[in-house]
C-alpha cells in the first residue's frame, strides 16, 4: 500500500512542485522558479531572436529537462522516434500556446507556483485552463484528432537532444553571439549547476511518469483516470508546503509579482493554452519532455513555441504588471479562432463514446513512452 501511494506520478509531482520553489529561493524570479514560456522567452533573447536584453538568458532548466528525458528514455528503452502528425498545425499551435502563456505571464507550471504562493490572480488562469481542457475533451469525444504519427529513422529523434547539448556548450563557453542580460529577469537565476541538476532529475521523473498539467485534467474529464491528476495535485501541494515553510507564501490579489488584474483576458489566454494543449497532446512542459524522448512532432511544437516566445517580446504581445496589451488581446482571440478552425477541419464524423474508468489507454498516460 505504501509503495502504491508513492507511485511515480506522485514523485514526479513532488519533485516538480518543490523544484519550483527551491529554484526561486536559489535565485530564479519570484513565483517563477520553473516557467517554460518565460524560459523560452529568455532563450529566444539569448539567441538574438528578439532584442530585449533584460529578457535574454540561456536557462539551464530547459537543457536539464530535455537531457533528463533523453537519458531516461534510452535507459528504459522507451526512446521511440515518431512523427508526421500534422507538423505545421503543431508548430503554430505551439506558437499560440506561448501567446496565451505570455498574456497570463506564465505557463501552467508557473500558474501552479503562483497559486501555491498565494497569488489569487492565478485563480482566473486556473479556471481558464480547466475550461480550455474541458472544451478539448468535448472535441475529442466528437472525434477530433490530428493525423496519426508513424515511425521515423532513429536519427530524427537525436536532433532535439543534440540541440540541447549545443545549448549546454553555449551556456559554458558563452560565445559572443549568445546574449546574457545583466539586469532585470535575465540576471535573476539560480546557480547553473543547481539549475541543471534539479531540472535533470525532474526531466527523468517526468519522462518516466508522463506528468503533464493539461494531460492530468484531460484524463480526469475524459475517462475519470486520476494517475496524472494526482501528480498535478502533488506538485501544487508540495509547492505550497515549501513556500509556506520558507516564507514565500503571500496570500493576496494585489501587488503580486509578475501579475496583472485583467482577469477576463487571463481566463481567455489560459483557455487558449488548455484547448491547444489538448489538441496537440501535452502542455509546454510535456512537449519538452516528449521531444527529448524521440517525438519529432513535439520537437516541431517546441520550435514553434520558441518562435512564439520571440514574437511575444518583439511584437509587444506579452503582458506586464500594468495589464495586457492590444496586440496581446488580438493574438489571444486569433489563437482561439485558429484552434476552432483546426477542430472543425479535423473533426471525425465517428464520435468517440464515453468510457468508464480504466477502459482506455490514453496517449501520454503513465507507462506510455509517447
Amino acid at each position: 500500500m505504501f509503495k502504491r501511494f508513492l507511485d511515480i506520478s506522485l514523485i514526479a509531482g513532488i519533485l516538480l512542485g518543490s523544484g519550483c520553489v527551491v529554484l526561486t529561493l536559489l535565485g530564479n524570479p519570484v513565483n517563477s522558479g520553473i516557467c517554460l514560456s518565460c524560459f523560452l522567452e529568455n532563450l529566444a533573447g539569448a539567441m538574438q531572436l528578439h532584442g530585449h536584453v533584460r529578457m535574454s538568458y540561456l536557462r539551464p532548466e530547459l537543457i536539464g529537462f530535455i537531457l533528463g528525458s533523453f537519458v531516461m528514455a534510452l535507459y528504459s528503452k522507451r526512446f521511440r522516434v515518431t512523427g508526421g502528425s500534422s507538423p505545421v498545425i503543431r508548430f503554430f499551435l505551439g506558437l499560440f500556446i506561448i501567446v496565451g502563456c505570455s498574456v497570463f505571464i506564465g505557463c501552467p507550471i508557473k500558474m501552479i507556483q503562483r497559486l501555491a504562493s498565494g497569488d489569487l490572480t492565478a485563480v482566473a488562469a486556473l479556471l481558464g485552463l480547466v475550461f480550455g481542457v474541458w472544451l478539448g475533451v468535448r472535441y475529442i469525444r466528437a472525434g477530433v484528432h490530428l493525423d496519426r504519427d508513424r515511425d521515423l529513422p532513429r536519427i530524427n529523434g537525436y536532433v532535439f537532444p543534440l540541440f540541447a547539448i549545443l545549448l549546454l556548450l553555449f551556456l559554458f563557453l558563452r560565445p559572443s553571439f549568445i546574449v546574457f542580460g545583466q539586469t532585470g529577469p535575465a540576471a535573476m537565476h539560480a546557480p547553473v549547476w543547481a539549475s541543471l541538476a534539479i531540472s535533470f532529475v525532474i526531466g527523468i521523473a517526468a519522462q518516466r511518469s508522463g506528468l503533464c498539467i493539461t494531460g492530468g485534467l484531460r484524463n480526469l474529464f475524459l475517462v475519470g483516470e486520476t494517475t496524472l491528476f494526482k501528480g498535478v495535485v502533488a506538485a501544487l501541494f508540495s509547492a505550497f508546503v515549501i513556500a509556506y515553510l520558507t516564507g514565500q507564501f503571500h496570500l493576496g490579489l494585489y501587488g503580486q509579482p509578475a501579475s496583472h488584474m485583467e482577469h477576463g483576458w487571463t481566463f481567455l489566454a489560459m483557455t487558449l493554452v488548455g484547448l491547444a494543449s489538448v489538441i496537440i497532446d501535452g502542455c509546454p512542459f510535456r512537449q519538452i519532455i516528449k521531444a527529448g524522448q524521440g517525438d519529432v512532432d513535439a520537437a516541431i511544437t517546441c520550435f514553434g513555441m520558441l518562435i512564439g516566445a520571440a514574437l511575444v517580446i518583439g511584437w509587444s504581445i506579452r503582458s506586464t504588471s500594468a495589464g495586457t496589451t492590444f496586440a496581446g488581446r488580438v493574438a489571444v482571440l486569433l489563437g482561439l479562432m485558429v484552434c476552432l478552425a483546426v477542430v472543425l477541419f479535423y473533426r471525425n464524423p465517428v464520435k468517440v463514446p464515453r468510457r468508464t474508468r480504466g477502459q482506455a489507454r490514453i496517449k501520454g498516460a503513465v507507462g506510455s513512452s509517447q
